[in-house]
Order: structure tokens, then sequence, then C-alpha cells
């Protein structure tokens, strides 16, 4: 397999490449991570069963296309494909550290600049992809709203239902949605997947995001994900509104667009997830 892999490598950078060093390294929720080194460069090689090498070709075309905004840094992704029995990925190696209130400020000013690119194709992305390994539909959808009711929660809330879940206001929440998301949305490049296990800071200070889940939609997702879990500082937000002030009611969408992924958790992990979407179905429609 790592025969193969360093092949890929070597006609891709026109440089013979052959590993001597493979590290195993976090590669997420759902893959195995390596750091390859032949000694002088290192790269980043996710691996996965062969099945998933769709998962990973949308996560090289993601990048590819934050990469386009010369906005915020990403890994630049180099090849993916199949050896033997695993699907792979291999991306450019980028060493992290803590970063300071001057590396989060940045952040959130790149990122803000990223949101900027949009698409005259309206909501969804050229191919579908995954958030975690849950399938992520992308069909082009002209109106936000109906895009967020099919594409997202509806999909997940048909997931969740074939898993036992109830969710008793689940249609009231649908019909209220063209209500709830009233505001002016255009269709902003997004990670997708923004919470603090995607995001860091090199060992330079300078932010970088991965791991996406791309597609077009409202900015408000990305910025809402980054509250769930935590982890980004006062100084991201500060910086991000420098360049693109959130729109008035975030604070009320916010949980809205957060229900996608606790969902999206639920479906994944089972446990006290779907508790906590009824739960936040019900402060939505208060």
């Amino acid at each position: 397999m790592w025969t193969q892999i360093d092949a890929h490598i070597s006609q891709v950078t026109g440089e013979k490449f052959q590993s001597q060093q493979r590290l195993s390294v976090s590669g997420g929720c759902i893959n195995q991570g390596y750091a390859v080194s032949n000694g002088e460069i290192t790269y980043f090689v996710k691996l996965n069963q062969a099945s998933e090498v769709a998962m990973f070709k949308a996560e090289a075309l993601g990048l590819k296309e934050m990469l386009a905004t010369a906005s915020i840094r990403v890994p630049k992704p180099l090849s993916w494909g199949v050896a033997e029995n695993s699907s792979y990925i291999v991306l450019e190696w980028l060493e992290l550290g803590s970063g300071n209130n001057n590396s989060w400020e940045e952040m959130g000013r790149k990122l803000a600049a990223m949101h900027k690119a949009s698409s005259s194709e309206g909501f969804g992305w050229k191919i579908n992809n995954t958030i975690g390994s849950t399938p992520q539909i992308n069909t082009w959808t002209a109106d936000w709203a109906e895009f967020y009711i099919k594409h997202r929660l509806g999909y997940q809330f048909q997931l969740a239902r074939r898993k036992g879940a109830n969710f008793p206001q689940q249609e009231k929440l649908l019909a209220a949605i063209p209500e709830l998301l009233a505001h002016q949305v255009q269709p902003s490049l997004v990670h997708g997947d923004l919470w603090g296990g995607n995001a860091g800071c090199t060992l330079s200070g300078e932010p970088v995001i991965f791991d996406p889940a791309t597609y077009f939609g409202d900015r408000e997702v990305d910025i809402a994900m980054t509250e769930l879990f935590g982890g980004f500082s006062a100084a991201f937000y500060k910086g991000y509104n420098e360049v693109f002030p959130l729109d008035a009611g975030y604070q009320q969408r916010k949980t809205l667009y957060n229900l996608y992924h606790v969902l999206n958790h639920f479906n994944l992990f089972g446990g006290g997830y779907g508790s906590q979407a009824n739960r936040m179905i019900d402060q939505i429609l208060r």
C-alpha cells in the first residue's frame, strides 16, 4: 500500500518520494492519520476503507475551493486514491502550535474574507460530501430556507427516524423555517464543520482550518458551530466582525443552525444527543 502511495506522491510532485518513517497521528474521528516522511519532507496521510475514496475526493476538492479564495490557510491537498484495501488522501503537513490573541483575531478576519466568496448557482455545491461520515447532500438550490429544510434538517430527521428517534415538534419546526430564515442571505463559501478540533495555528502563529464539509450556504452556519463546542476566543469574533459584521438576528438563528450538527451527532453516536435536539427544537419554537 505505502509503495503505491509513495509512487502517487512522486507522480504528483515530479520528485521521487520514498517514505522512510510513518508515525501514527490523529486523523480525526473516522480516519487513521500518519505523518509520512522521507527524511526531508513530511506529508499528512489519512486512511480509510477503500469504499470511502469519494469522501477523500470531496475533501480535496473542498480544500482546493477554499485555497482558491486566497484568504485563510488550509492544508494543500496533493493526491488521493485507493491502494490495496484502503482509500487515502495526501495533504501538506502543517505543524500546529497554540497561537495567541493576534492569531485568533486574524483567523476571524481571514474566515470573513473566505465567506465573501460567493456562487451564482445558489446554495449547495458541485458534489455531495460528508459531515463526519454522514452523507451531506449539496444539490444546488436557489432558496436558502428550502435548501436548509430539505438537504440539512430534513435529511438528518429522516436518518434519525430510522434509528428510532422521536421529535414531536419536527413538522412544526420545518414549517417555521421560511420565517425563521427570512433574513437576506447571500451564498457564502463555508467550511461546514468548523468546531475547535478543525481549526488551529501554525508554529509561526498563522491561522489554519482543515477537515472541511464545504458548500455554499449562510455564513452564519460556520460562526454558529464555533459556539457549539467552544474553543474559539473572543478575539476570533472581534476579528470576524471587523471585516464582515454578523446580521441582526444571528443570536436567534444560531440554535437552528447548530441543531443540524446535534442531529448529526445523534445519527453518528446516539446517546443523549436526541434529547438535546428536542430541547433545542423547543427553544427555537418558543
